[in-house]
């Protein structure tokens, strides 16, 4: 039997890369200066905890006594601050040599029927999510609710990502833990549908080591497949808003969905999306923009 066919080589692995690491270098809480640690590096329970799996899950991984999934071996890569060589053999003893986290899925790539819905919704937030959750397209109604979209970085343009590491997009949330909890939710349907996605797998394993409360509700496997729902906002130029989001999957099976949020006509949060339509209708100096949708790039 060969090392990458081994279970026991990739346990042998995992409890070595823990004991070189300490808690400090992984934000973990240091231990109370009297207390004595038994074991060098970190124990199973922290591995487990910066993981988000259980403990009982992670001794049997050492132990070569369970398979290892994609998205478990990216928290364990990212738990266990690997760089890319160790990833690389990781995913190899784990027999996993296919989705390793540098090989992408292609691009995905929004649908031009998608793209004439956002250039039409002109005073109404609207976004083309992927099937990792992924902001693929918005309109500018949406930029102005949320954030510039365009200014950041494609890898950030992530609507969990987003939830969990902009301040700005974190505080607009009135409701922040209740939405949080259903994104993390609706990206474990995600999962399901493609466990080997090494993207899925990065995304996972990097909010579990930077975001407790991500770990904490990963962990609990809860999924959710609402197509519906109210959210509450509170936006640094117009106030609070209580808008129905409502999203649409694509027809041909590319996971994608059309996130679109309305108010009620009449209310002060639909006369607050006008305003926020006005606004993004003219740049800084007075001038008209184009109010076509935008795509990631």
């Amino acid at each position: 039997m060969t090392p990458e066919s081994d279970p026991r080589a990739l346990g042998a692995f995992l409890k070595a890369r823990r004991a070189q690491l300490t808690p400090r270098e992984c934000g973990l809480p240091e231990p109370d200066s009297g207390a004595a640690r038994r074991v060098a590096g970190l124990r199973r329970e922290e591995v487990a905890l910066l993981a988000a799996i259980s403990v009982d899950y992670y001794t049997r991984l050492e132990q070569g006594r369970v398979r290892a999934s994609a998205p478990v071996l990216g928290t364990l890569a990212c738990a266990l601050r690997l760089d890319e060589d160790q990833q690389r053999y990781l995913y190899e003893l784990a027999g996993r040599s296919d989705a390793r986290p540098r090989r992408r899925r292609p691009a995905q790539r929004v649908r031009p029927a998608m793209r004439r819905l956002l250039d039409q919704l002109t005073e109404t937030p609207a976004l083309v999510l992927g099937s990792r959750l992924d902001v693929l397209a918005w309109n500018p109604a949406a930029a102005a609710l949320f954030t510039d979209f365009g200014a950041l970085a494609a890898p950030a343009r992530n609507y969990l990502r987003l939830m969990f590491t902009h301040p700005e997009v974190r505080q607009l949330h009135r409701e922040w833990a209740h939405d949080a909890r259903d994104a993390v939710a609706a990206l474990r349907m995600a999962a399901a549908a493609d466990p080997d996605d090494p993207d899925l797998a990065r995304l996972v394993g990097e909010l579990s080591v930077q975001d407790p409360d991500f770990r904490a509700w990963w962990a609990q496997h809860r999924v959710n497949s609402a197509t519906y729902g109210t959210k509450r906002y509170r936006h640094r130029l117009v106030g609070d808003l209580t808008l129905d989001c409502d999203t649409w999957s694509s027809p041909d099976g590319s996971g994608q969905r059309l996130m679109v949020l309305t108010a009620e006509p009449g209310t002060p949060s639909h006369d607050a999306l006008r305003i926020l339509a006005s606004w993004v209708a003219r740049d800084p100096a007075g001038r008209p923009t184009r109010r076509s949708a935008q795509e990631a790039g």
